[in-house]
């Protein structure tokens, strides 16, 4: 009986920290030309953040990254908001992704999370997969998906939290 109870305690304690993050986590990630960039860093601007997981293979992915492009302008002056494209191509795919951001003309901050480490770490399972930050680097919101129109959604989630 004691081994039961040692079992479950174990097991408990090891669902408990694979707990989602709450906050941007303290994580490396290189960007399209090789620099290192840690996602905590982003809490520290002051901005609102959107981190779009995507894939150079996911059509829905760049069906909303191109979409969203069209009014990031708008975004960046209306609300102080910065959106994160975060590749979860893998080694083999990698190679694709800057040739296809710089070919859309995106302004965005491209990430490359190969292993899929921070996609883990705030409990995405598929792409495409969005998460928001405040501007302390809280995650307030996470969706997965998308449908033609989600851009509108977004940016009324992201409208109230520059009001905050």
């Amino acid at each position: 009986m004691k081994k039961i109870g040692l079992l479950i305690t174990v097991a408990f304690l090891g669902f408990t920290s694979l707990k989602a993050q709450d906050v941007l986590p303290d994580l490396t990630l290189f960007d399209m030309n090789g620099n290192k960039v840690n996602i905590a860093d982003y809490a520290k601007d002051g901005k609102i953040q959107v981190f779009s997981f995507w894939a150079t293979w996911c059509v829905p992915c760049k069906e909303e990254l191109n979409n969203i492009a069209e009014i990031y302008e708008e975004w960046k002056t209306d609300y102080d908001v910065e959106i994160i494209a975060v590749s979860v191509d893998d080694a083999k795919t990698k190679a694709n992704v800057k040739s296809y951001a710089e070919g859309q003309g995106w302004t965005y901050t491209v990430l490359l999370d190969t292993n899929k480490d921070l996609q883990r770490l705030l409990s995405g399972q598929s792409v495409p997969f969005t998460v928001i930050s405040d501007k302390s680097g809280n995650i307030v919101d996470k969706h997965t998906g998308y449908i033609e129109g989600d851009e509108y959604v977004l940016e009324d989630k992201i409208a109230k939290l520059a009001k905050q």
